[in-house]
């Protein structure tokens, strides 16, 4: 049985393949290669990809994100699709799933949701809870950055804090459209911001995420 993580990962690499690697992502600066480079780079690359997370490397995980950029196109969505090697921790099921599971989730959308004729996706319940759990675990995280206070509501009325403060905004939607918004894809995701008229301009257009 397929896991979520690798589900999103074919899923990923489809997306990536039928688009094209100049089309445009919502991953700023970034084209469809770029994405692909960054995908393969983060699972088969430990001694570059510690750059995502230590800006004393991040020199080094541009200069090898950029050589990956320049291999052929369709080495890197077949490198998305095997997987990472035997050696990458991202090799073993459980790690894969739970680190992989939102990476290849927000950079589908972030594929779909910037090609002109993307039409939103419907989750599956099972994927959505997934998709929460994620979200409640990693709020404070995604949230650390918001210049107010921010809520994450799902319809049914759960709740999770991504950031203490005031004012503050409450932000509902589904999970899948919550985690986009919190990762800093505000303008993509369909939620509705409830809040003083200020704090909603401010957290719309505040650097969320990792």
């Amino acid at each position: 049985m397929s896991t979520h993580a690798k589900r999103e990962r074919l899923l990923l690499a489809d997306l990536l393949e039928a688009a094209g690697p100049e089309a445009p992502t919502l991953c700023d600066g970034w084209n469809a290669r770029d994405l692909a480079a960054h995908v393969v780079v983060r699972e088969r690359r430990p001694d570059a990809a510690g750059g995502l997370l230590l800006g004393a490397l991040r020199s080094r995980l541009e200069r090898v994100q950029a050589e990956f950029a320049a291999k052929p196109y369709e080495e890197l969505i077949q490198l998305i699709r095997t997987g990472p090697p035997r050696f990458s921790p991202y090799s073993l099921k459980q790690i894969d799933e739970v680190a992989n599971t939102i990476e290849f989730y927000v950079h589908t959308e972030d594929v779909r949701r910037a090609q002109s004729d993307w039409s939103r996706r419907e989750l599956d319940p099972v994927f959505a809870d997934v998709l929460w759990a994620r979200t409640e675990r990693t709020a404070r995280l995604l949230g650390r950055k918001s210049p107010v206070g921010m809520v994450l509501r799902r319809p049914d009325g759960q709740t999770a804090v991504a950031h203490k403060g005031t004012p503050v905004v409450t932000v509902t939607g589904e999970p899948g459209e919550l985690l986009l918004f919190a990762f800093g894809r505000q303008d993509a995701a369909a939620v509705e911001l409830d809040g003083d008229k200020e704090a909603v301009t401010r957290l719309h257009t505040a650097q969320l995420g990792m």
